[in-house]
């Protein structure tokens, strides 16, 4: 008879299916970016305005590489340079208090851009969650704009 306490764990249903799971620690990571797209004529006046360099940026028409079709608008987006393993709120909160005393001028942006945070959690656990608490919500709200996270199990 097999002894309960020889029953193997497993973190994802992946590792369940295959009958084993990675040999690797389980991790969860974890950003925050302001992303503006559309078309954008100077994107370093955003840059100037928000007191930040951009993360990453492109302009209508560049490629990801040569075989892929050409972007069709222009993007601006500052990802906060937190640790990935700092919790979700931290990541935030930290992007709102950059933001925050450029509320107007990011409002403004809204009526000729999509403005938008992108809130990313990986994990290779796929049975776990996250919390973020009601106080770090305030730039969603303030700034008129959905919360929105983007989740990947690997």
């Amino acid at each position: 008879m097999n002894d309960p306490h020889d029953e193997k764990i497993f973190r994802t249903l992946k590792g369940f299916l295959e009958g084993q799971e990675p040999d690797e620690e389980i991790y969860f990571a974890y950003s925050a970016a302001l992303r503006i797209f559309g078309d954008i004529g100077d994107l370093d006046a955003i840059s100037r305005q928000l007191g930040v360099t951009p993360s990453s940026s492109y302009r209508r028409g560049d490629r990801i590489r040569p075989s892929a079709p050409p972007r069709t608008q222009d993007m601006w987006s500052y990802k906060v340079p937190l640790p990935e393993s700092e919790p979700l709120h931290r990541h935030i909160d930290a992007l709102w208090d950059i933001l925050r005393p450029h509320k107007k001028y990011l409002l403004a942006l809204k009526e000729r851009h999509k403005v938008d945070v992108f809130l990313g959690y990986r994990s290779n656990c796929d049975h776990a969650g996250v919390e973020v608490p009601p106080e770090s919500l305030a730039m969603f709200t303030e700034l008129r704009i959905p919360f929105g996270l983007s989740i990947i199990i690997a």
